[in-house]
């Protein structure tokens, strides 16, 4: 007897989930009003969240093993980048905090997954 809960496993892809992301934080960019303030802003966070997804189609089409390992090390840092600017966003856009939350959420999860393959390809090379 099978479990249909295991025919029915969830496949994660994870170069479409990083274009996803950077899809949602330029549409929730568009919602940021542009101050002295957040028009700095604004440009940071696009360049490091869209950033995650452009690093991982290039670690996906890596030259080496080292050559992946650096692109998935970038990946780590341009969401944790995202991170920060999405708490900076929330102090200097009030109005928009519960929605940068939930950016942030995402931004974390997708920083635990690179540091995961960071660390997993430094345990192989133990």
């Amino acid at each position: 007897m099978t479990n249909n809960i295991n025919a029915q496993k969830h496949v994660y892809d994870l170069e479409e989930r990083t274009a996803k992301f950077g899809e949602t934080i330029i549409q929730f960019a568009k919602k940021i009003p542009v101050t002295l303030i957040t028009q700095r802003l604004i440009p940071q966070i696009i360049s490091s969240s869209t950033s995650v997804g452009a690093n991982y189609c290039e670690a996906d089409d890596a030259e080496s093993p080292k050559d992946f390992k650096h692109k998935i090390g970038i990946c780590k840092k341009e969401a944790r980048e995202t991170k920060y600017w999405l708490r900076i966003i929330a102090t200097a856009v009030p109005e928009l905090k519960s929605e940068a939350r939930k950016h942030w959420q995402e931004a974390h999860e997708l920083n635990l997954i690179f540091n995961a393959i960071n660390n997993k390809l430094k345990n192989k090379n133990k």
